[in-house]
């Protein structure tokens, strides 16, 4: 069987790159999205080398409509076809609460966390309609809760219904559609090392399990938490 090709963007760390190091290991071509492709190249490398598939660095910024079709002519180009893509590139806030954090900042969070995985939707849509592909997206806990005064988690209310809403466009197409919700993971988001998190390699198993259902499973949401502490 020919290897399926995965495009994931946001790949350069955290549960990108975890997801492309489970994926290459599992026989997955893997093309690598990020603003700076120079910082993929050596992963890109690791992983054809050390998994004997291929990996390719693309140099992407999720908010520009230009550069996320040149991401996916470039996938094209170099593979001939797209299975499944992942978008996942996402940013959080420094500030805490609408009275706390700077609007600008607000702006840079809707047009990575919104329109970036908007894009890459519209961008490779006719790619998967052709392989009858599946589409993975990168929501949030923080988008099915209440949470107080999160900006981010009304971003990530917004990706939980672009999910469902591409979900009904696409019915009847083949095209599998899958929201990936987790919970506190310790990534580089944060400064320091989180209590009681997941790992970005447990998310990277949850995508990973998605994609190798057969074409007759689609998995529709994904909410992976971590196991509550246990009481002393």
């Amino acid at each position: 069987m020919t290897s399926p090709i995965l495009l994931i963007t946001g790949a350069s760390s955290g549960i990108g790159r975890a997801t492309a190091e489970l994926a290459a290991e599992q026989g997955y071509h893997v093309a690598l999205a990020a603003r700076s492709a120079d910082k993929l190249e050596a992963l890109a490398q690791e992983l054809t080398e050390r998994h004997g598939t291929k990996a390719i660095a693309v140099s992407c910024d999720v908010q520009d409509w230009g550069s996320q079709q040149a991401m996916v002519k470039q996938v094209l180009d170099e593979f001939g076809r797209l299975d499944a893509v992942f978008a996942n590139a996402g940013r959080g806030l420094d500030g805490k609460g609408f009275a706390g954090s700077d609007p600008d900042e607000w702006r840079e969070v809707v047009l990575t966390n919104v329109l970036g995985p908007a894009l890459t939707l519209r961008a490779s849509l006719e790619a998967l309609k052709s392989s009858r592909g599946h589409v993975l997206i990168t929501g949030s806990v923080a988008g099915r809760r209440t949470l107080p005064g999160s900006f981010y988690g009304a971003t990530k209310s917004a990706v939980q219904s672009m999910a469902y809403n591409l979900r009904e466009e696409v019915r009847g197409s083949g095209i599998r559609v899958t929201l990936v919700e987790p919970g506190l993971v310790d990534t580089p988001f944060f400064d320091s090392p989180r209590e009681n998190a997941l790992k970005a390699e447990d998310i990277a198993r949850a995508v990973v399990f998605a994609l190798n259902q057969p074409a007759s499973v689609e998995v529709h949401d994904m909410c992976v938490l971590p196991t509550p502490p246990i009481d002393d």
